[in-house]
Formats: structure tokens, C-alpha cells, sequence
């Protein structure tokens, strides 16, 4: 388990060069920054309230888990995609923004949800595969220190 996270922190920093290295190539920094800034205060101040609410809200206890995770991949994926979303109609030329983002927006949106559902089925399954306490088998919760 250990080197699993080592190998995945070792990516994570080498990606992280590989974007600061883009980064010089920036002819805007500010933008960059600001854009960055205002992702930030987005998932801050509106994606994570708003999920953590649902969670609690509409959510049974079992379930919040998966649906808090999926809101929170559904809100990065509508952060991404809201400078398309947001665009005026079509531009003058073609090639510039030449895919259905709305409609690639909402598969990316269906493909979380099934597999969150997926995800959640998969839980029940493995749930009820366990065997149920034997009554011949003291409770342990009782125990002192436990």
C-alpha cells in the first residue's frame, strides 16, 4: 500500500511539472491566475456546501458516500466546462470550438451517475454476501477498550 502511494505522489509531482512547464508558455498569466481563483472560490463556496448539504439532505446514510463523491466529480466536470457551456452561439469559425460540449457535458455527467449507481449496487452486493453473526459467538462490542 505504501508504494502504491509513492508511485501515485510521484506522478501527481511529475504532472505538476509538466504543467508548471506549460505554464511558461502562457501569454496571459493574469488570466491564468484568475481563472484559477475563481475555480477555487467556485468549488469553495458553492460545489462543496451545496454537495455536503445534498448529502445530508437527500441522501440516506449508506448512500452519502458515493453520491457526496459523484456530486463532487459532477461539479468539477461543470467547473471545467463552463467556459463552453457559457460561450456565445456559434463563432465565426467552425474549427474553433467544433463539438456538441453541452451534449458531452451531460454523457460525462450520465457516465458518473451510472457509475456511482454501479458503485452503490456493487456495496449492497458485497454487504450482503457477509455472513451474519452466529449466535453461538459472544458480541465483542462489550469488551473494555473497544
Amino acid at each position: 500500500m505504501r508504494a502504491a502511494r509513492v508511485l501515485v505522489g510521484t506522478a501527481g509531482v511529475a504532472l505538476m511539472g509538466v504543467g508548471g512547464y506549460l505554464l511558461a508558455d502562457v501569454r496571459d498569466p493574469i488570466g491564468v491566475l484568475v481563472w484559477l481563483g475563481g475555480a477555487v472560490l467556485l468549488h469553495d463556496l458553492v460545489v462543496a456546501p451545496a454537495v455536503l448539504l445534498a448529502g445530508l439532505v437527500l441522501v440516506r446514510r449508506r448512500a452519502r458516500g458515493p453520491v457526496r463523491g459523484a456530486l463532487l466529480v459532477a461539479g468539477a466536470l461543470t467547473a471545467v466546462a463552463l467556459p463552453v457551456l457559457l460561450r456565445p452561439g456559434r463563432t465565426a469559425n467552425p474549427s474553433v470550438l467544433p463539438l456538441d460540449y453541452p451534449r458531452n457535458w451531460l454523457i460525462a455527467l450520465a457516465a458518473v451517475a451510472a457509475g456511482t449507481a454501479l458503485w452503490a449496487a456493487g456495496r449492497q452486493v458485497v454487504r450482503g454476501r457477509r455472513r451474519p453473526d452466529r449466535p453461538d459467538r459472544p458480541d465483542r462490542s462489550d469488551r473494555p477498550g473497544r
